[in-house]
């Protein structure tokens, strides 16, 4: 993935050349929404970039029995909480600081408290952010899009 982007970055970096400031900044706008979006659905569908699912969650020892309904990081992947920015050279995807140690703790696996006072707990690796294949030929279509413009 690393190789095809890097391809793709050699083959904008000519076309992107040719745009002014305030062209490259609009695109790199819509290329971090259009992230955000992809992102944002692929953590509701519990999927890691590669396409594996995420690790299950464990099951609760000492409370009720069942397994746990709710989806994982449902406010994490919230506009509120995953946000984007952007200028006429970059465009960033990261979650806010109330959330960021979560965000770290879960794609690395590291151990961290459940609860302010609670048990240590070893997460297992589940990736947030991170860019699939697919997301690499969504951007040379947005890259196109924007340049036939």
């Amino acid at each position: 993935m690393v190789d095809r982007l890097s391809r793709a970055e050699e083959w904008a970096s000519g076309l992107l050349g040719q745009l002014t400031p305030a062209q490259r900044a609009v695109l790199a706008k819509g290329l971090a929404v259009e992230l955000r979006r992809r992102h944002s659905r692929r953590i509701a569908e519990a999927r890691n970039p590669d396409g594996s699912r995420y690790a299950p969650r464990k099951p609760q020892a000492r409370r009720k029995k069942g397994r746990i309904r709710r989806a994982m990081f449902a406010k994490l992947r919230t506009a509120r909480f995953l946000k984007t920015a952007s200028t006429a050279d970059a465009s960033v995807l990261h979650f806010t600081r109330q959330v960021e140690r979560m965000a770290r703790v879960h794609p690395e696996g590291l151990r961290d408290r459940v609860e302010h006072n609670g048990p240590v707990v070893q997460y297992p690796a589940r990736a947030l952010l991170g860019l699939a294949d697919a997301d690499v030929g969504r951007i040379a279509d947005v890259v196109l899009d924007f340049l036939s413009r």
